[in-house]
């Protein structure tokens, strides 16, 4: 006979494992009582499992729904399966459950026994995603963050910039943030004692992470609204902010967190603030998105803004017909005056 705390465990499962139960059935698989049953399923309830009995011919016990979710307990296959599903949405192609699935990955794998670590790695292993947008992220990458983020652990990890530039840190991460197209970890970074945004497709984290840290107050109470600022605005030299002739919601559609931050003026214009390495770059964007737009600040980019309208009016009077080696020396300057100009999507 199985122990009591043993066998509220194997009840537990087989509640689990079917909708309705009779006494008689769950005595004969704990082999024991029908009056044992009922006071294990006391113990049950006591712990916040509602199971609901009913009497009659028909009359059993069933496992309800609760306001919280207690324990669950999985077999191996669906221990498996739960760990893939959650490794495919993590992978962003569940818009919107990136994040929390993620953080679910993280408390699974840490429970799962080594056989079964070994099945998810090699079906993860032989999966190959369709991926449409954006730098893919090792999802082992991301549990290990995610540890290391609710554990209070420090990192030492090997960055690679928007430059291109190596340089190793030891940071103290706070939260991993998914804009939708790539994954960032805030964290604060001792040396340079200030916090920090890191893309997790470019770093290597070394391992084991550790030591404790004592975390501190976060960087904002919006993380979200902070990481989009940082990628899209505070990582350029240059800032533009611009009014578009178009509502919030249409924008946003076609403007990503990581490439501008979008406030509503009203229910036909917005406020975009952005930033760009070139002056000239930030307009061809601006005007790529197909929103009549006026620019507030800073002042130059009007100028930008005339000299490429301009190029562009040049270059759609007609198409060009003559011998392309024989420009003219004239018409080579002329063209030459109106350019050059270095077109990069800001963000």
């Amino acid at each position: 006979m199985l122990e009591t705390s043993a066998r509220l465990l194997r009840l537990l499962s087989l509640l689990q494992s079917r909708r309705d139960w009779s006494g008689e059935d769950l005595a004969g698989r704990l082999e024991v009582t029908t009056r044992t049953v009922r006071r294990d399923i006391d113990k049950l309830r006591g712990l916040g499992y509602p199971v609901h009995a009913s009497s009659g011919v028909a009359g059993g016990y069933r496992l309800g729904a609760g306001a919280a979710l207690p324990p669950l307990l999985l077999d191996d296959d669906e221990a498996v399966a739960i760990a893939v599903g959650l490794r495919t949405a993590a992978g962003g192609t569940v818009a919107g459950m990136e994040e929390s699935s993620v953080r679910a990955l993280a408390k699974l794998e840490q429970v799962l026994p080594a056989r079964l670590r070994e099945r998810v790695g090699a079906l993860g292993a032989m999966t190959v995603p369709l991926n449409g947008r954006g730098s893919t992220v090792d999802p082992d990458v991301l549990i290990l963050l995610a540890t290391a983020c609710r554990d209070h652990l420090r990192v030492r990890l090997d960055y690679r910039s928007h430059s291109g530039s190596e340089s190793t840190r030891t940071v103290e991460p706070h939260r991993l943030v998914h804009t939708g197209r790539r994954w960032y970890l805030v964290a604060w970074d001792p040396t340079r004692s200030d916090w920090r945004h890191f893309r997790v497709d470019r770093l290597r984290p070394w391992t084991p992470i550790g030591p404790r840290f004592t975390p501190r107050p976060p960087p904002a109470d919006d993380l979200a609204e902070y990481t989009a600022e940082a990628v899209a605005i505070r990582s350029y030299r240059y800032v533009g902010r611009f009014v578009l002739h178009a509502s919030a919601t249409e924008v946003m559609d076609v403007v990503s967190p990581s490439s501008g931050v979008v406030e509503e003026i009203s229910e036909t214009t917005c406020l975009l603030t952005t930033g760009s390495n070139a002056l000239d770059a930030m307009v061809v964007y601006l005007a790529v998105l197909g929103f009549p737009f006026a620019v507030v600040d800073p002042p130059e980019l009007v100028d930008y803004a005339r000299r490429i309208g301009t190029m562009l009016t040049e270059a759609g009077r007609r198409r060009y017909a003559g011998d392309l080696g024989a420009v003219s020396n004239a018409e080579t300057s002329h063209l030459r005056g109106l350019g050059p100009t270095s077109v990069q999507r800001p963000g």
